[in-house]
């Protein structure tokens, strides 16, 4: 299975656009131990939303997406309706 999620920053709000083929809350998890520069710079987060997807490139495109423009404010949409 694919993943498309995303988290939110506990710290300032920001929100964390990834793709993944392990489990969403596990891949946060890794997040917060700061597995890389950004996240080191943003932790800790909490999963807010995530998508399942039989294919890696329909996973792919769809975090192109939420990384684009008019993606980001979809992505706006269904944060702000979850909450």
């Amino acid at each position: 299975m694919h993943y498309v999620y995303f988290a939110k920053s506990l710290k300032n709000g920001k929100i964390y656009t990834g793709k993944t083929t392990k489990n969403p809350e596990d891949r946060v998890e890794e997040h917060n131990s700061s597995c890389n520069a950004w996240t080191k710079n943003n932790a800790p987060f909490r999963l807010v939303y995530f998508e399942e997807y039989y294919c890696s490139a329909d996973a792919g495109k769809r975090e192109l997406f939420y990384k684009s423009g008019f993606g980001r404010k979809i992505r706006d949409i269904i944060i702000n309706n979850l909450d």
